[in-house]
């Protein structure tokens, strides 16, 4: 495998090709994300049916993701990622043909599954392959994929849905396929190596064998990654898509234009940092990276727990955007500090601890402001961020990679 110098500034080819899958992948997801409720209404089903159909998909990723982290293990990242995303197109092809609402369902989740499997085994590969000096840029870059796939999708979405809520699947099942043959073309199997030329012997030789579970639990440098992305879910792809739109509405008396504008304002602000926040991440160093990020989305959201204003929503919105840029390179490039060789289950339950706030987030946060308001709910958003901001804290102090 080729691992270009780590001197020229250059990151494995891999990364690259997994940042290219990441794209095609998100930007199929968010063509899709639209037509899900109005596919699922064609059935004559209830609002909470049409919820169902939308968390079923996340719940069962949530659940299969231990059990792809082991397969990863077993049979590597390659052959993992390849076999997740064709589960996915299959499955979300025969969704968009699918006669009956209990069948679409049963596909959403099996679809669920392949999900697990392709980002369990994706993020494992990336941060195998990356070395230690530049794993926080190769994260935000992956990342960055994600991000500009999510922003094109949905307008995309929107406009096939009104021809054909089935459409939408079905170029989605084609996309995936298409990421799949990028994988399996394009990825190789082979261990990471030291840069070309004279090793290294700063870093140490990697190797397959995974670091056991126990031995992770054991790292405070891997609970403040788990902590971490367990805001991260909670905020990012929790309640900012959850409540945020029904706070625009119904607290701050705007149309939901406005709530679309503070999305794309937090989108692109994560967007825009993700062009520094791996290289901080990479140079700066991990733990002062790590409790900028935590600080900065802390008080992100706690704005919002002041009383509602239109120019107060917006600023939390992009402000959170920044801090999800750091947020999203750091913490992984901690697990891969933490076990640089094949990272399966390590790495499966990081992934779960951003699924975890993600289906945990949006009930907690939807039932405290039944019960109470919204500024309590967002104080206890802000709570759940404050953790990360602790344990970051608590990191020890280490020399900066390189």
């Amino acid at each position: 495998m080729l691992v270009r110098k780590r001197g020229a500034g250059q990151l494995p080819r891999e990364v690259g090709v997994l940042s290219v899958v990441a794209f095609v992948v998100a930007l199929g997801f968010g063509i899709v994300a639209p037509a899900i409720p109005l596919y699922a209404r064609s059935f004559g089903v209830g609002t909470t049916a049409v919820g169902l159909a939308v968390s079923a998909f996340a719940f069962f990723r949530f659940a299969s993701a231990f059990a792809g982290g082991s397969l990863v293990e077993r049979l590597g990242e390659r052959a993992v990622l390849t076999l997740g995303l064709v589960t996915v197109a299959v499955t979300t092809g025969a969704a968009g043909l699918a006669g009956s609402f209990p069948l679409f369902l049963a596909l959403r989740a099996a679809g669920g599954i392949g999900s697990a499997m392709f980002t369990v085994a994706a993020l494992s590969l990336l941060l195998r392959v990356s070395p230690p000096t530049h794993r926080g840029r190769a994260a935000a870059t992956y990342q960055g994929g994600f991000i500009l796939g999510g922003i094109a999708g949905p307008a995309v979405g929107g406009l096939l849905a009104e021809l054909s809520p089935r459409l939408p699947f079905l170029l989605y099942a084609g996309f995936l396929l298409l990421a799949g043959g990028l994988g399996l073309l394009f990825l190789r199997s082979g261990s990471a190596g030291p840069a070309a030329g004279t090793p290294d012997p700063a870093v140490p030789e990697p190797s397959d064998d995974p670091l056991p579970l126990r031995a992770a639990f054991r790292s405070r440098v891997y609970l403040a990654a788990l902590v971490a992305n367990l805001g991260v879910g909670w905020v990012l792809f929790g309640i900012r898509n959850s409540l945020v739109p029904l706070y625009v509405t119904e607290e701050l008396g705007r149309t939901v234009a406005w709530a679309g504008a503070g999305l794309l304002a937090g989108s692109l602000a994560q967007a825009v940092g993700l062009l520094r926040s791996g290289r901080l991440a990479d140079t700066w160093g991990r733990r002062p990276s790590l409790v900028l990020g935590a600080a900065l989305a802390t008080v992100s959201i706690g704005l919002l727990v002041l009383p509602p204003g239109i120019g107060t929503f917006l600023v939390a919105m992009a402000g959170y955007g920044l801090a999800a840029s750091l947020l999203a390179s750091v913490p992984a490039a901690l697990v891969g500090d933490v076990s640089p060789a094949r990272g399966g289950r390590v790495v499966a339950v990081f992934q779960m601890s951003a699924d975890l706030g993600a289906v945990v987030g949006p009930l907690a946060a939807g039932w405290l402001t039944d019960v109470a308001s919204y500024q309590v709910a967002f104080a206890v958003s802000t709570g759940v961020l404050a953790l990360g901001l602790v344990a970051a804290l608590a990191l020890p102090r280490e020399k900066r990679p390189g």
